[in-house]
């Protein structure tokens, strides 16, 4: 039998218990998490409970559950493929991906979240019997004392009529490159990029933090905290436009993802004589029924981070390196409690170039569109986005998820380094 054809059993997930037991990263959120998860496949039912430092496996789905997880045999050998297919990366993902896969209920909080993440990836090694170990980056550190060559400052925008502490890194010289970080996230995402020689060395790369986010402050003149806070059109615009008159950027190149690659195509639109070039990661014209998803982060929008966080994950691709996943869902959990909901607004709903499209003129601004293959919900965006912006260049990214920058620094580069070098050569 080839991996795809093997079937979940029993004895399989008995490998995973066995397997979880001994996992430190499975032992440290089920420390003081106590419950049972429900597994059903097709006709066949167990439960995984844990609890007192144990890991116990019994058949059956037993009342009284924590969790339901269930579907069809053949989305189960999907998600538990090596490596999993885009919207298979662990159990929640798989449910939002096909109505015929389960998660009951939906977790509300990290922990419950990472843990049954981190059961589906112990299925996964106990299906194909691969090693469960924490993978940490290993690569020769830097002797000690040494600088990394990006430095750190703020400068003093006015947004909306009031004055913002704007905190932004840089690195390199030559064509000025700003780039803009996901919804509730900061530059931090954008640190490959900013020691990466093959783009400093032709590229002075400017990495800023929206107001309110990481180390840029929210205006002291305003009773901000009494305030909802919504990222518009204008305001997104007006972050990037003001750094480029305060810094005096000649010609610069702007890179977003998320909602940095929406703002990347809504400057294209709004402000093509002002950049030399937009690259604009996952990102589209307009989200599909982006209301109904506006509406329910506004009514969470004091969630804890942790959980926006924790939900990042199944956008991620896999094969990226482990290290660098877990950091960009750190990056999250830091944040402050109502930005996340706040920038989804602008992502969500306020952008709109469904009618603009045709208008966006790349003999002007040049526009490269850049994808990966993991983020699926954000692909036929991509694909509508290239085929209505004539003249764009666009790519589906092997090995890639929603957070490229961040998640696998390398494999972004074969796609990013082509597209600046055809920028620099004009």
């Amino acid at each position: 039998m080839t991996t795809t054809e093997v079937v979940p059993d029993g004895a399989m997930l008995e490998r995973a218990a066995r397997l979880a037991v001994g996992d430190p990263e499975f032992t440290l959120l089920a420390a003081t998490w106590a419950g049972s998860i429900a597994l059903t496949m097709d006709d066949s039912s167990w439960t995984v409970t844990a609890g007192d430092g144990a890991v116990r496996l019994a058949s059956g789905a037993g009342p009284g559950a924590a969790f339901r997880v269930s579907g069809p045999v053949a989305i189960w050998q999907r998600l538990l493929s090596d490596p999993p297919p885009p919207g298979h990366i662990d159990f929640c993902e798989t449910a939002r991906f096909d109505p015929a896969f389960a998660v009951d209920p939906q977790p509300g909080d990290a922990q419950s979240y990472l843990l049954l993440r981190r059961l589906s990836e112990l299925m996964r090694h106990a299906r194909n019997g691969t090693d469960p170990a924490p993978r940490p980056v290993r690569r020769p550190a830097p002797a000690p004392g040494t600088h990394e060559s990006r430095v750190g400052r703020y400068v003093h925008l006015e947004l909306d009529g009031a004055d913002n502490a704007v905190y932004y890194e840089e690195s390199g010289t030559g064509i000025p490159l700003l780039c803009q970080h996901t919804a509730g996230s900061d530059a931090r995402q954008w640190r490959h990029v900013l020691e990466d020689p093959r783009v400093t060395s032709c590229y002075r790369v400017i990495a800023y933090d929206l107001p309110g986010h990481g180390k840029s402050l929210p205006p002291e003149s305003t009773a901000w905290w009494t305030e909802e806070y919504l990222l518009t059109t204008a305001l997104a615009m007006a972050v990037p436009m003001g750094l480029v008159a305060a810094l005096g950027l000649d010609g610069p190149v702007f890179m977003g993802s998320s909602v940095g690659g929406m703002l990347a195509l809504d400057l294209a639109r709004w402000h093509p004589e002002t950049f030399r070039a937009v690259i604009a990661l996952e990102a589209g014209l307009k989200v599909p029924h982006g209301d109904v998803a506006d509406a329910r982060l506004r009514r969470g929008r004091f969630a804890d981070p942790a959980l926006y966080a924790a939900q990042m994950w199944g956008a991620m691709a896999p094969t990226a390196p482990e290290a660098f996943r877990h950091e960009t869902r750190l990056h999250y959990a830091q944040g402050a409690p109502t930005v996340f909901s706040g920038d989804s607004h602008y992502y969500l709903l306020d952008h709109d170039l469904s009618a603009e499209a045709g208008a966006i003129d790349t003999t002007v601004c040049p526009v490269y569109l850049l994808t990966g293959e993991y983020d699926w919900l954000t692909v036929p965006m991509t694909r509508e986005a290239a085929d209505r912006i004539a003249g764009s260049r666009a790519r589906i990214m092997t090995g890639l998820g929603h957070f490229p920058m961040s998640e696998d620094h390398e494999q972004l580069m074969r796609y990013v380094l082509p597209a600046l070098d055809e920028i620099a050569r004009g």
